[in-house]
């Protein structure tokens, strides 16, 4: 693309777009463009952020480095390059390990994964597909790992993450330098470039 479907606002074009700057500048280091292209319409904004909020709760087991992984593994099946990098940075941040973030997509046969890490992974990846490839024996490998709950939050992100991978990917987001340069360090081997999200 040549720019950008819709430009994001300033930062501190309104108080919402202040208030939300603040938020991601503690999670991320810096306020995802995604979001100042939301506040156009800040109800729309603002009922993301609360998603997020909700979904990248920590309530247990589902950390909070292993939903960014999941995330990671979303956006790469559905091919938004601005999204695997915000998710792998994310990861980097949250506490996964080198070694994990390395070896993600050998996780089907990595000693670095458990058993139930490996069925929600299968999960994200079936459920970002299309057609959406969920089928018996992920779920039944999935209730055999987690309890209601613990799925309900893991397909919480792969959802979440699959609104933005909508909204990135056909708004041609320009990724942020932050984001891109863990991209790159963090997924350059694997191929991962800007796309269309540089300018």
């Amino acid at each position: 693309m040549k720019q950008p479907l819709v430009h994001p606002l300033d930062r501190n074009a309104t108080k919402e777009a202040a208030e939300a700057a603040e938020f991601y500048d503690e999670t991320l280091g810096f306020t995802p463009n995604s979001i100042f292209t939301m506040m156009h319409r800040p109800r729309i904004a603002n009922a993301f952020l609360e998603m997020n909020q909700a979904v990248m709760e920590n309530k247990g087991r589902v950390t909070s480095s292993f939903k960014r992984e999941i995330a990671y593994l979303s956006s790469m099946t559905a091919g938004c390059r601005y999204c695997e990098a915000h998710a792998i940075r994310a990861a980097d941040r949250y506490g996964s390990s080198q070694d994990r973030m390395a070896n993600i997509w050998d996780y089907k046969t990595s000693d670095l994964f458990s058993d139930g890490e490996r069925a929600a992974f299968d999960l994200a990846i079936a459920a970002s597909a299309v057609p959406n490839g969920v089928d018996d024996d992920i779920s039944e490998r999935m209730r055999a790992n987690w309890d209601s709950g613990e799925i309900v939050e893991i397909l919480g992100v792969i959802a979440l993450f699959g609104y933005l991978n909508r909204w990135n990917d056909s708004m041609g987001t320009q990724l942020e330098e932050p984001a891109a340069a863990d991209g790159e360090s963090l997924l350059g081997k694997a191929g991962w470039n800007r796309g269309k999200h540089k300018y």
